[in-house]
């Protein structure tokens, strides 16, 4: 069995209490036959359904190939992705009794592993994966929770103390020598009194949270850096100054406007080709940014010769640099920031990424080598040929919303402009644009898909977009024989909702599981209003028996 402390955080992901942060990649394919359409332009069947995915959102431990592997393990997660998959039609079709069996049987084969298999870590990630998932089933589709049509962007973590200063433990000294000496790195790594006092504070309790909180996240991105960084022939260790920016955060925003996970500004950003316009900024698209950041690093580099005086124009600009430089007649990093030559968050900026590079290198010492990282990111990608509505895309692709709009965190509305390349879930972009295809192209920035449900009328499900049954009928052929599972069209009109929010890092991060700050989703019944003809449903929540045991076990 789990152990009891991983159980009460099963309980508390299950009945919401908390979120984790979803991880992108897929879960292994489960064929099934999809539902029957029944509109005028999708008089098909669709193709077999794989993809669960429910994630690309999922960390996928199956496939996961670092660490030790067990045949029981293996079977088990086969199991509850079979599981998964399988209530994940049934709820598409309409029968959420069966969809309850089958999300019960998927916990039921991961909460009752032994808690003694070598690699017992890989199924309490999939459990949290998949409690996550049913959990914004529940939110997004059964009207639990209040979904948002424009994501947030989170605050750059490097702004809360990048301009602090902590004091120097001169015990750390001899040990962090003595781990220099043994630390293979194609940086430099030299040890100076910033470097120690933020190795200090990165050891503290509130340190270590921010540092965990990083590296863990940074499993999202780190094959696509590695790759990214070896075709550039920038240095590996650089994937840190990722998280000394952003914390692996794609959609962070900081105090100066630079965004995405790399933090560039508007200006630095077009140099590198990080396109902008009123629906997206490439910017905050990971592997375009990644791409451009690997550029600029090797451009500063030429330019001083230097990887530290690289950094630091990475941070405050060449021309910063330039001018210390020419003001002290110094070209060395630590002479300029002894003289006070550099602007003082950039006096913080590169100590901050040597001292997670020493601690990274030397996880054990720091008692980071039992941190879990996220799965990483996997995805299709698409070139939409009309302007596409997300909440469309998530109805094509059988998937809550808010997974489509992670995998694309560079659209800043909720509608994808045509030409668009669009994220999906790893192995459905076959299904999914087969279902897309099935709306007229002028509609897609509006209209939805809608998965009958036993027992709901033409009449029932047109209220609830705020419908006749009339104009449902008009876009659908043979609406009135209506089956569970059938897919209608829905003509909806969309309007466009407010502004994104600014939000801090830490606010959307688990505090049981990750060991940060912790939100809490507030439960309403009602939709958002952003799209006139949405959908009003039954405030019915999943009833999950894993809630039960876990309460249980927890007394």
């Amino acid at each position: 069995m789990l152990s009891s402390s991983s159980v009460l955080l099963r309980f508390a992901l299950i009945t919401g209490t908390t979120m984790s942060v979803v991880e992108a990649a897929s879960v292994p394919n489960g064929v099934a036959a999809m539902p029957r359409a029944v509109g005028s332009e999708a008089a098909v069947t669709q193709p077999a359904s794989a993809t669960g995915g429910s994630a690309a959102a999922l960390g996928s431990a199956t496939s996961d190939n670092t660490g030790p592997h067990s045949t029981e393990a293996d079977e088990r997660l086969l199991r509850a992705d079979t599981h998964f998959n399988s209530g994940r039609q049934m709820y598409f079709q309409g029968n959420l009794v069966g969809a309850r069996r089958e999300f019960d049987a998927a916990v039921d084969a991961l909460l009752n592993a032994p808690e003694n298999l070598p690699d017992h870590r890989r199924l309490e990630r999939r459990l949290d994966e998949i409690c996550e998932l049913v959990y914004r089933f529940d939110v997004e589709k059964l009207g639990a929770g209040q979904t948002q049509e424009n994501a947030d962007f989170d605050k750059a973590p490097i702004d809360e103390i990048s301009h602090m200063t902590f004091p120097v433990d001169e015990n750390l000294a001899p040990k962090l020598k003595a781990e220099l000496n043994q630390t293979a790195s194609a940086i430099p790594l030299e040890l100076s009194d910033p470097v120690l006092s933020y190795v200090h504070y990165f050891s503290s309790e509130k340190g270590r949270r921010v540092l965990i909180s990083g590296l863990q996240r940074s499993g999202r991105y780190r094959g696509l850096i590695e790759r990214v960084f070896t075709e550039e022939g920038v240095p590996l260790e650089l994937i840190y100054l990722a998280q000394a920016e952003s914390g692996f955060l794609p959609r962070a925003v900081s105090r100066k406007k630079a965004v995405g996970m790399w933090q560039f500004i508007s200006e630095t950003g077009s140099v590198y080709s990080l396109n902008r316009s009123r629906d997206y900024d490439e910017r905050l698209d990971p592997e375009k940014a990644t791409r451009a950041a690997a550029r600029f690093l090797k451009n500063l580099h030429n330019r001083y010769g230097d990887w530290y005086l690289a950094m630091a124009a990475y941070n405050c600009g060449a021309g910063a640099v330039d001018r210390a430089v020419e003001r002290t007649g110094y070209a060395e990093y630590w002479e300029l920031l002894k003289r006070h030559a550099l602007p003082k968050e950039t006096a913080g900026y590169v100590p901050i990424i040597l001292a997670i590079t020493i601690m990274a290198k030397n996880s054990k010492d720091y008692g980071l080598d039992d941190v879990v990282f996220d799965g990483p990111v996997e995805y299709d990608s698409v070139r939409l040929s009309a302007p596409t509505n997300l909440n469309l895309v998530a109805d094509a692709a059988m998937q809550p919303v808010s997974v489509i709009k992670e995998l694309n965190p560079s659209l800043l509305g909720n509608v994808a402009p045509a030409s668009f390349e669009l994220h999906l879930p790893k192995g459905s972009s076959e299904t999914t644009m087969a279902a897309l295809e099935t709306v007229p192209a002028g509609s897609r920035a509006a209209w939805r898909l809608y998965h009958v449900e036993t027992g709901y009328t033409l009449d029932t499900i047109a209220k609830g977009y705020h419908l006749t049954a009339e104009r449902v009928a008009a876009v659908n052929h043979s609406a009135d024989s209506l089956e569970a599972g059938d897919v209608l069209l829905i003509p909806a009109v969309y309007h466009e909702p407010p502004s994104p929010r600014v939000r801090t890092a830490s606010a959307k991060t688990n505090t049981a599981a990750r060991g940060t700050a912790v939100t809490k989703r507030t439960a309403s019944l009602h939709q958002p209003a952003h799209i006139a003809a949405s959908r009003h449903v039954s405030p019915q929540v999943l009833h999950r028996k894993a809630a039960v045991r876990t309460a249980a076990l927890a007394h």
